[in-house]
């Protein structure tokens, strides 16, 4: 139901009227609001959703704001009186109290003891709308263009993409976060708030937490091969943040990036973002072509890979072309950003070791996250930094945002130190397993003469290429109207793709929802 608060022109009558222009009370109390009078016809109306999902407050508090600064209000106007506005809105009266007390609080409005609150006098007579000289007038209600960084526009899009906009089968990078140890992870969380070290309440490293960047060390050299201490790791919120702060500190506008074609977006986003040039470089069954990045840009600045497990095609690095890469860095001077995002998941050989353990010559940036093997809205992942560039990576980050928060950072080094972490990724190696093989299995008895399975080896995602004449874009759209969020594999291309596919999360949709999920796409692309 939609109400409008609204005031007549002789004594501002303060009403409630219904969305369909009755009004809901059989009688209406007259509140004298206003020192001056006012223009004939009812003045201002305020909606009023009690079905939005805005506060109630907020609602009372921006129709305000608005109609004073539109001057539907005026300055020394009298407000009706908050129990009286409570009254004929059927409401509680702590909305309309927290309103008030926010348009008091900024100089909207002002209170007269024994006369009730007005509208601010002090308010100039007209909105500022602030015109530079000799420019044009604008049409009345048009914002004025505005003058903003061209790099803003290499990211904007029109709007999410749809095979993103929801939960359930097939949706990228989702884990199985109902299955995540909760109870465990809640006593480590209350024993951390009962009784916080005051340390972890003042300023922090720019680094991280050290205790929590000593255990990531330790499980780095363990189960990944990484050579690093931890005076190498400094902590991030997610891999996203590793990219930013990593293109600031190795690249200049201008700079020319090798990146994977195919390959991640988020990661073309940071570089961009940068002013990097970017190098499409072909990617096949071995990984990124590495000749291929010589002959198209033999002195790029730096190369951005997934060797462990390629996104989002799935292939592995080659040995032949990781030593191919790591001598191209080394005698060009390039670097070699390794964003190692979900290794621990293999399902057919052990995991794979990270390029960074076999580079002697400090060219690799090591970029790895918690999100996939926890849950992502925790925002916890890590950068291993060459021991020469740790104070310009702290430099930087210490100007953007000084230090990393430091209690999920205490609580995550318990949850490493005491095996928790080891169980969860055994556990749950063992589910995605079961997953994977599900969607495989359906993939080849519904869809085996339409889709070619590719990359499902490790990770929690596979890519199910097309046959000839389908469109993955058309596909992905149409299945999203099912609730089916299956990304099209053409949108992880820079430049023209050379496959269409489905690429197809299985992480977080059980056995049940995986098989009745391609039944469903196969409807969908038939």
């Amino acid at each position: 139901m939609i109400d409008r608060v609204s005031f007549t022109s002789d004594n501002l009558d303060l009403k409630a009227v219904s969305g369909n222009g009755q009004s809901p009370c059989n009688s209406h109390d007259h509140y004298d609001v206003a020192v001056k009078r006012v223009p004939p016809g009812i003045f201002p109306a305020i909606p009023v959703d009690r079905r939005s999902e805005r506060p109630l407050y907020r609602q009372l508090y921006d129709g305000y704001r608005e109609a004073i600064l539109d001057r539907r209000l005026r300055p020394g106007q009298r407000l009706p009186s908050t129990r009286a506005l409570a009254t004929e809105l059927r409401i509680s009266r702590l909305p309309v109290l927290q309103a008030f007390d926010q348009l008091l609080a900024e100089g909207y409005c002002e209170s007269r003891v024994g006369a009730g609150t007005f509208v601010s006098s002090s308010l100039p007579d007209q909105r500022p709308t602030p015109v530079a000289r000799g420019a044009p007038a604008e049409p009345p209600g048009r914002p004025r263009r505005r003058t903003v960084s061209r790099r803003s526009s290499l990211v904007l899009r029109a709007g999410p993409d749809p095979w993103l906009a929801g939960r359930g089968a097939f949706r990228m990078s989702q884990a199985a976060v109902d299955l995540f140890p909760f109870r465990i992870w809640s006593g480590l969380v209350a024993r951390h708030g009962r009784d916080p070290r005051v340390a972890l309440l003042h300023y922090g490293s720019a680094m991280g937490h050290r205790p929590f960047r000593e255990a990531v060390a330790a499980y780095l050299r363990t189960a990944r091969a990484v050579r690093c201490e931890a005076d190498q790791i400094m902590v991030v919120s997610g891999s996203q943040q590793a990219l930013d702060l990593t293109a600031r500190v190795l690249l200049d506008p201008g700079s020319r990036v090798w990146v994977e074609e195919p390959g991640y977006g988020g990661a073309r986003d940071a570089l961009a973002m940068a002013g990097a040039r970017l190098v499409p470089v072909p990617v096949d069954d071995e990984g990124l072509d590495v000749a291929a990045g010589i002959a198209l840009c033999p002195r790029a600045r730096a190369a951005y890979v997934t060797p462990s497990h390629q996104y989002p095609l799935g292939a592995t690095l080659s040995a032949s072309r990781r030593l191919q890469l790591l001598d191209w860095a080394e005698r060009s001077g390039a670097f070699l950003i390794e964003d190692d995002y979900d290794s621990e998941y293999r399902y057919d050989s052990p995991p794979v070791a990270a390029l960074q353990g076999l580079d002697r010559a400090s060219r690799v940036i090591y970029i790895g996250t918690f999100s996939k093997v926890l849950y992502p809205a925790l925002r916890l992942g890590y950068l291993v930094i060459p021991e020469d560039l740790v104070d310009r990576f702290a430099a930087v980050r210490d100007a953007l945002d000084i230090f990393p928060p430091t209690f999920h950072q205490s609580v995550l080094t318990d949850f490493l130190t005491e095996g928790h972490f080891t169980r969860h990724v055994r556990r749950m190696r063992l589910l995605y397993r079961e997953r994977r093989e599900a969607l495989v299995n359906a993939l080849g008895k519904e869809l085996g003469d339409t889709l070619t399975v590719r990359g499902g080896e490790a990770g929690m995602h596979l890519v199910a290429t097309l046959a000839e004449g389908h469109r993955d874009r058309q596909i992905s759209l149409r299945a999203a109207r099912k609730r089916l969020w299956a990304m099209p594999l053409s949108s992880c291309y820079l430049g023209e793709p050379t496959l269409q596919g489905l690429v197809l999360g299985y992480g977080g949709t059980d056995v049940a929802g995986i098989r009745d999920g391609v039944r469903r796409l196969r409807a969908v692309i038939r």
